[in-house]
């Protein structure tokens, strides 16, 4: 088969590269898109989407269980298979949707693993690919472990595919993928351990509000070992026990399955970078401010392939997608990081944007701090039953400007945007204060969080 010249390959079809890829087909361009997986990337697959399909039928389970006495009875129960059934409603149509798609739109679609055979040429499983401009955004896998037995561990993606869930389930690591799928297995009836090896876990959020989120999740039932470095995984049979060292003695952990959630790293070790003349990190590729190679001016990256300022999430790769397709075109684009709101899903969940006090302390701004470590008694979380709710918000001091919020609490995943835009356009702890709100909403909480 003859080489095939396009002016654009994408490797890879979720956020970070289907924006770009459909937006320079609009204009003219061929275009070429890759992907060694099903199409659809890591959120619509095994990410963002199916884990909020999931963890919404546990907050339902759980809200029931608060309105136990307060007029609600009895409380449902999970049933695992008929849920997993349920969010592959919304994963199984996704790849031949997105190919389809794709196609439509006059984008050639390849599938296989791609690698760099020289600056301007890739090979796809034996097929030649050259190109003018090539945007890597091949997303992210779990990091590599130094601990015995890793081969053990069971993947995110996994999880999400367990058609029984687990007695006993232990998660290697304290990030969002531990706490939320902690959350919802717990739900769902499993005895779970969380083991980290550092002394706090979720260490980018507020210490104190960590801890609010930390204690309801030891009530839960949740085991949260803390200082835990986990130094093996012992199979047996269909068991497993996790061997970690905690100040200095030796804590063992059964399971029936342990799940890596200790961080994800860029899935670029197959690409043959070098080759490529492509500058990497274990962060991801090394970018100039307009998200182009500093080594190669061909290629592109955007999403967790690119080693930029912003979130390993969703919205910022799609962002960066759309920069990069701007670029391509003549313009001279860089993303802006401000104000990128992140959720933890677990139940309630935990939200975030802008600076932690400590960041802003260190940046040297004055800071006006406001804080409660307890709002369950305010009316739109005790009409919930909540049984943790929390909330800090920086403004600072001279001009009155939103630079940081963390919340936690039912619906903070929504509240939490409305921060996010006051942080993004500078906006004041005053103009959110004298905002009219509709009523009993929790946005209507603002004015007395500012």
């Amino acid at each position: 088969m003859p080489d095939s010249m396009y002016d654009l390959i994408v490797i890879g079809t979720g956020s970070g590269g289907a924006p770009a890829a459909f937006r320079c087909t609009a204009d003219g361009w061929s275009v070429a898109i890759v992907d060694e997986r099903p199409y659809g990337g890591t959120c619509a697959l095994r990410g963002c989407d199916p884990k909020k399909v999931l963890i919404g039928g546990a907050q339902l389970t759980d809200w029931a269980r608060r309105m136990n006495g307060r007029g609600v009875s009895p409380t449902p129960e999970i049933d695992w298979p008929e849920l997993m059934a349920f969010k592959r409603s919304f994963t199984d149509p996704v790849p031949e949707d997105r190919e389809h798609r794709f196609e439509q739109a006059g984008i050639d679609t390849f599938h296989g693993t791609a690698r760099f055979t020289g600056e301007n040429m890739i090979d796809v499983d034996g097929q030649t690919l050259r190109f003018e401009h090539l945007l890597l955004a091949n997303g992210a896998k779990p990091a590599p472990l130094p601990i015995e037995g890793f081969d053990h561990l069971t993947t995110s993606d996994e999880f999400l595919e367990m058609d029984a869930l687990p007695e006993r389930l232990a998660f290697v690591g304290g990030g969002y993928i531990s706490f939320e799928f902690a959350h919802l297995a717990a739900r769902a009836g499993a005895n779970v351990t969380i083991l980290h090896r550092g002394s706090r876990p979720l260490e980018n959020f507020e210490s104190d509000l960590v801890d609010v989120l930390l204690e309801h999740t030891r009530d839960l039932g949740i085991t949260v070992h803390l200082d835990a470095e986990v130094k093996a995984v012992d199979a047996r049979g269909d068991t497993f026990t996790v061997v970690a060292s905690q100040n200095g003695e030796e804590l063992s952990v059964p399971a029936d399955r342990v799940v890596h959630g200790a961080g994800r790293v860029p899935a670029l070790d197959t690409m043959d970078l070098d080759t490529g003349e492509v500058e990497a990190s274990g962060h991801g590729i090394a970018m100039t401010d307009q998200l182009q190679s500093v080594s190669n001016p061909r290629v592109w990256a955007a999403g967790d392939a690119a080693d930029t300022d912003g979130l390993p999430l969703t919205p910022v790769g799609t962002a960066e997608s759309l920069t990069v397709a701007s670029n391509l075109r003549g313009g001279e684009r860089t993303p802006n990081y401000d104000g990128i709101p992140t959720v933890v899903f677990t139940i309630p969940p935990m939200a975030s944007v802008g600076l932690t006090e400590a960041q802003a302390r260190e940046q040297g701004i004055d800071v006006t701090v406001k804080h409660k470590n307890d709002i369950t008694g305010w009316y739109n979380y005790e009409r919930l039953g909540s049984e943790a709710a929390a909330f800090k918000v920086l403004a600072e001091e001279e001009s009155g400007r939103i630079v940081g919020a963390q919340l936690v609490g039912e619906h903070v995943g929504e509240l939490i945007n409305i921060f996010a835009l006051a942080v993004r356009h500078d906006l004041s702890a005053t103009d959110l204060r004298h905002g009219i709100y509709a009523y009993p909403t929790h946005a209507s909480d603002l004015p007395y969080m500012t």
